[in-house]
């Protein structure tokens, strides 16, 4: 798993190379001249990218869906399958992307030996003023014959963690978001803090035995999208992680552009 920035990952898994919320953009704006710019370049070139296989979407807002970078793969990648919740694989297509798969939360999909699952999330969706919730918003769970792993996508702490982990689970690995938090009296519906984080790890791993599961930080660093400084989310994560008497091992907070191997 290599960290490229906000939710972009790129994920190497079941022979697969696969992108989450892939943005190469300078800014999750619909103008490249205006709104949230980039703090740190995507810390993989585009053109230094491994042919990709398969895309998996979150929802449809700019810092998560980028219409510069959709292009841009549909062209260099014309056999990815894209994954994508309820009501954004027409804004897919009409950026060249050719197989689509639009799923419900829980529907369930099969790539070569990866599975994939749609999953609940608390988000809210939209690209301009005046329509809202035109579309789904979810996170997923990808399963290989070795490992699981969860891409929360962009949530709120909710209560279907431990079903996702029930259903779903156990996890070798979780993504979770942990920046874009202040203030909390409008965020706390859509975005989780750190607080929150170990909190939905406790529902990931209740009851879970033998080998731990791992949580790495994504939603961060990357975009200037509210109030907090930017660097503090990691420091609050770990306060926190600390504070809940879990082991410093099992949080990943990686550097952009850093990879690591799930064992």
């Amino acid at each position: 798993m290599t960290w490229i920035g906000h939710t972009s990952f790129l994920i190497q898994m079941s022979g697969l190379n696969i992108l989450t919320d892939p943005v190469w953009s300078e800014r999750a704006s619909p103008l490249q001249f205006i709104g949230p710019r980039r703090w740190v370049p995507p810390a993989v070139e585009f053109d230094r990218l491994p042919p990709i296989d398969v895309v998996v979407i979150s929802h449809d807002h700019y810092d998560h869906l980028d219409a510069r970078t959709i292009s841009r793969i549909a062209r260099r990648y014309p056999a990815a399958v894209w994954y994508a919740p309820l009501g954004v694989g027409e804004f897919l297509r009409r950026r060249g992307a050719r197989e689509v798969s639009e799923r419900d939360w829980w529907d369930e999909s099969a790539i070569g030996g990866l599975n994939l699952t749609c999953l609940p999330a608390q988000h809210f969706s939209g690209r301009r003023i005046g329509v809202r919730n035109n579309t789904l918003w979810c996170g997923w769970a990808l399963r290989s014959s070795r490992h699981t792993l969860f891409f929360a996508g962009d949530t709120a702490l909710h209560p279907e963690f431990d079903v996702i982990a029930r259903r779903c689970g156990p996890f070798d690995l979780a993504i979770l978001p942990i920046g874009a938090y202040e203030p909390r009296w409008f965020m706390g519906s859509v975005h989780m803090n750190p607080e929150d984080c170990v909190k939905a790890v406790a529902q990931l791993t209740a009851g879970q035995k033998g080998k731990p599961m791992i949580m790495a930080a994504a939603h961060w660093g990357t975009f200037k999208l509210t109030d907090e400084p930017m660097d503090e989310p990691p420091v609050r994560m770990r306060e926190q992680w600390r504070a809940a008497g879990r082991d410093g091992s099992h949080l990943w907070i990686l550097r952009h552009g850093e990879t690591r191997t799930v064992g």
